[in-house]
C-alpha cells in the first residue's frame, strides 16, 4: 500500500479498500511507516469518516465493547522545574489561575479515590508535578508517603491506584510494583523529532528510559501524547510507532486545549475532524492497545465526543483533569449507554 492506493475514483472504493485493510489488521497485519503515512493523505470529512469506520471495526474486533474508565488527581501542583510548552504548571511560564500547592495528605487523596470509585472509575491515578521522584532530595519523604497512600487506597477501596510521578529509576519502579501499582502514566507527548520544540529541560529519551524501567518491573505503561501542538502528520505517525515498539498497554490521546500564559496558549484549537482522523490512524497502528480519550476531549470535540468512541477510542478519563474541568461522570456514562458500550476495564494487549 502506498500513496497511490488512496487515489480511488469513488467513495465506495475507498470504503471497500479501508474495510479490507481493517480485516487484514484484525488478522494480524501491522502497518509499516509508509503504510501509516499513506493513511494521513486521506482528506475530506466523508472520507475521514470512512477511515473512522475502519478503525471502529478494528476496535470492536480487537478490544470489544468495554470502555476503560479511570480518574486522575493532582496530588502536587505548580512550580514545576520543567518547561513543557503545553503545561500551565511550569515555573517557566505559570498559566493563568494554575493552582500551586505541595503534596496532599493521604486522607485527602484517599477521599478523592473513594469519590472516583463512586463515579464509576476503575482506576485512579496519582499525578505529581516535577521532572520525577528520581531527582528528589535524599531527605525527601514524598515517595514513601505516596507508596503508603497507594497501599491505603488498595486496603480501603476496590479502585486500582496508578501513578504519574515523572521519571523513576529501576529501583523506584520495583518499589511501586511492590506497593501495588500495576499501571504508571508517563507520556512521550510527541515524536522524538518534534520533542525539542516543546520541551528543552529534559529529552525524549529520558522519557523512554522511564517507560523501559516500568516495563522491566512488570508495571503496565500508560504512555501517549498530545495532538495539536504544531506537529506534522509524520510526527503523529512516528509517535504511534514508537508506542508500538515500546509495547505500551494504554495510550492516552490528549487533544491540546491551549492554556493562556503558556507558549502554546495561542495555538488554534484542533478541528474535530482532524482529531478523529488522528484517533483512527492511532487505532489502525495500535489495534490492541487501550486508546484513551484524555485531556481536551470536551474542549475539542464538544457535543461530538461520541464520534471518537466510534473512531477507535476504548477508554476515557472521567471527572476533572489536572488544570481543567471535565464534564460530569453521569454524562459520560449516558454517552456510553447510548452507544451500546459499557464502562469497566478494557483488555490488556496480548503482545505486552
Amino acid at each position: 500500500m502506498d500513496g497511490d492506493a488512496l487515489n480511488v475514483e469513488h467513495e465506495q472504493s475507498l470504503g471497500e479498500w479501508l474495510e479490507k485493510l481493517a480485516e487484514e489488521i484484525i488478522a494480524g497485519k501491522r502497518l509499516s511507516r509508509d503504510e501509516a503515512i499513506a493513511l494521513t493523505n486521506i482528506e475530506g470529512e466523508e472520507n475521514i469518516l470512512l477511515l473512522c469506520a475502519a478503525a471502529d471495526k478494528v476496535r470492536q474486533a480487537c478490544c470489544g465493547n468495554t470502555v476503560d474508565l479511570c480518574s486522575i488527581v493532582n496530588i502536587k501542583s505548580g512550580n514545576c522545574s520543567e518547561n513543557c510548552g503545553f503545561c500551565s504548571q511550569s515555573v517557566h511560564h505559570p498559566g493563568n489561575d494554575s493552582p500551586v500547592y505541595g503534596l496532599k495528605s493521604k486522607e485527602e487523596i484517599l477521599a478523592q479515590a473513594k469519590a472516583a470509585e463512586a463515579a464509576g472509575a476503575k482506576r485512579f491515578c496519582l499525578v505529581s508535578q516535577g521532572r520525577g521522584i528520581k531527582y528528589n532530595s535524599p531527605k525527601s519523604t514524598e515517595f514513601e508517603n505516596i507508596l503508603e497512600t497507594v497501599r491505603q487506597i488498595i486496603a480501603e477501596t476496590n479502585i486500582k491506584p496508578c501513578c504519574a510521578l515523572g521519571e523513576v529509576t529501576a529501583e523506584q519502579a520495583e518499589a511501586l510494583k511492590d506497593a501495588g501499582v500495576t499501571r504508571y502514566n508517563h507520556n512521550l507527548e510527541a515524536s522524538e523529532n518534534f520533542y525539542s520544540q516543546i520541551v528543552t529541560t529534559h529529552t525524549w529519551q529520558d522519557r523512554v528510559e522511564t517507560v523501559k524501567n516500568l516495563k522491566a518491573a512488570g508495571i503496565q505503561a500508560c504512555t501517549g501524547g498530545i495532538i495539536g501542538m504544531g506537529e506534522s502528520w509524520s510526527d503523529r505517525v512516528d509517535l504511534a510507532l514508537a508506542l508500538r515498539e515500546l509495547q505500551v498497554e494504554s495510550v492516552p490521546i490528549n487533544l491540546l486545549n491551549p492554556r493562556q500564559g503558556t507558549p502554546l496558549g495561542d495555538r488554534t484549537k484542533l478541528d474535530y475532524i482532524e482529531a478523529l482522523k488522528a484517533i483512527a490512524i492511532f487505532r489502525l497502528i495500535l489495534p490492541e492497545q487501550i486508546l484513551r480519550y484524555a485531556g481536551g476531549r470536551e474542549a475539542v470535540m464538544g457535543e461530538l465526543q461520541a464520534m471518537g468512541l466510534k473512531a477507535g477510542i476504548n477508554a476515557m478519563l472521567i471527572g476533572h483533569y489536572l488544570t481543567t474541568i471535565g464534564q460530569p461522570p453521569e454524562q459520560d456514562h449516558a454517552m456510553l449507554e447510548k452507544l451500546g458500550l459499557q464502562g469497566g476495564e478494557a483488555p490488556i494487549p496480548q503482545n505486552s
